[in-house]
């Protein structure tokens, strides 16, 4: 039998042993005096930077990510075409009259037509051997590798005019194997595309190729051209055509899936299934675009949970380069010859400046957003705690005192 000094006894109990396990109590991470505690330890592992103007002015200052037009500047529009080795080519022989040297019967496999007051004859096609030549009947071993059609033309003329009359030849490139560009990734199949006389942009040989499944600015272009590979998002194609280049004959193209994400931690997200009064949703989600901004992706986390969050504790883990952290005046905390740091940037939301702050700090691939918990929000768990523990005590006390209202 229960009376009111045991059951109080009991609640006094009850408190006492929350109160001293405050920290067994489920959390979704430290709270922002935690997080503030550690990073003044003198162990501490994190550099802890608050986000502020000259942060912001720095992240805007960072170099400016890698570029085709400027990596590539001296490849503006590609050379004019020229023959190599692998090509098939077609040459054609005229003379000004009849009865001239190629005035006979064809050879086999030849073709010949009679124009006025002269004789054409077509050679069989040849594929340009190895050694970059092609065979012509009373001209011999012409080079054609490295020359541009008029250029072999030329050379048969030449080589002609002392036997046949007044030559003139037209040399055509039927099919090539030298000025094609080489596309990769994650399209169908993988294709050598063909360049025409006129030249082709990047994004001209990516459709030509099929395309891309994937969104644009979950597409990295990674363009290979005389050893060295460079690569861009196909979005930046798309929004600055400056970067959009001609295509040069040999290039290797990969477009590959690439999509940029971030997470989230703590007291942000939708509100989900609440579980002992506490609920933690924790996402990793896209950018949703080649460039996002910390606002932005708060909006995309569905915002602070206001029952829970601290607006004075928001932080965003990332590892940065050592000369950013330099840049930013903080201690490097890692060995020297580590080229990356871990940062933990710093947001106060409760100051409206934060907002604007916010909207001009750029995310990076792998970001990690954590909202951390208002201390009040350990309170309503651990009270939560009490009344389901009291429950009974109070229903004993009940059930022993029927006269009680």
């Amino acid at each position: 039998m229960f009376n009111n000094l045991t059951s109080g006894g009991l609640l006094v109990a009850l408190v006492a042993i929350g109160l001293g396990g405050c920290s067994t109590l489920p959390t979704a991470g430290p709270t922002t005096k935690q997080v503030f505690n550690r990073a003044a330890d003198e162990q501490r592992l994190y550099d802890l930077i608050q986000i502020d103007d000259s942060v912001v002015s720095a992240m805007s200052a960072r170099a400016a990510p890698r570029s085709l037009r400027t990596r590539f500047d001296d490849h503006g529009r590609p050379p004019g075409q020229r023959i190599g080795v692998g090509d098939t080519l077609s040459v054609t022989i005229w003379e000004a009259q009849s009865g001239g040297l190629f005035g006979t019967e064809a050879a086999p496999g030849a073709g010949a037509a009679t124009a006025a007051g002269g004789r054409s004859v077509t050679l069989p096609v040849q594929v340009v051997a190895q050694d970059g030549g092609i065979s012509v009947p009373y001209a011999g071993r012409i080079r054609a590798a490295g020359r541009t059609p008029f250029q072999v033309q030329r050379e048969i003329q030449d080589a002609l005019a002392s036997r046949a009359i007044e030559p003139q030849a037209i040399v055509t490139i039927t099919k090539s194997a030298s000025d094609t560009v080489t596309v990769l990734g994650d399209i169908a199949n993988g294709v050598q595309i063909p360049l025409s006389t006129r030249g082709q942009r990047l994004l001209e040989v990516a459709a030509a190729a099929g395309g891309v499944k994937a969104p644009p600015h979950e597409t990295v272009i990674h363009l290979t051209r005389n050893g060295e590979t460079v690569a861009v998002p196909m979005d930046r194609l798309l929004t600055n055509p400056q970067e959009d280049i001609y295509a040069w004959p040999g290039d290797i193209i990969t477009l590959v899936h690439e999509p940029k994400t971030f997470l989230v931690f703590g007291a942000i997200g939708p509100v989900g299934v609440a579980t002992g009064g506490v609920t933690a949703v924790n996402n990793q989600l896209p950018f949703g675009s080649e460039r996002l901004d910390l606002a932005q992706a708060m909006a995309k986390a569905a915002g602070l949970i206001d029952a829970r969050a601290d607006p004075s504790g928001v932080f965003l883990f990332r590892f940065e380069s050592t000369s950013m952290v330099r840049k930013l005046g903080a201690p490097i905390l890692v060995p020297r010859s580590s080229p990356i740091h871990p940062v933990l940037y710093h947001l106060d939301l409760r100051d409206p400046q934060g907002y604007f702050l916010a909207k001009r700090f750029p995310m990076e691939e792998g970001d990690i957003i954590y909202v951390a918990n208002a201390e009040a929000t350990d309170w309503q768990k651990f009270l939560n705690l009490v009344a389901a523990a009291s429950a009974p005590v109070i229903t004993g006390v009940l059930i022993a005192r029927p006269g009680a209202p």
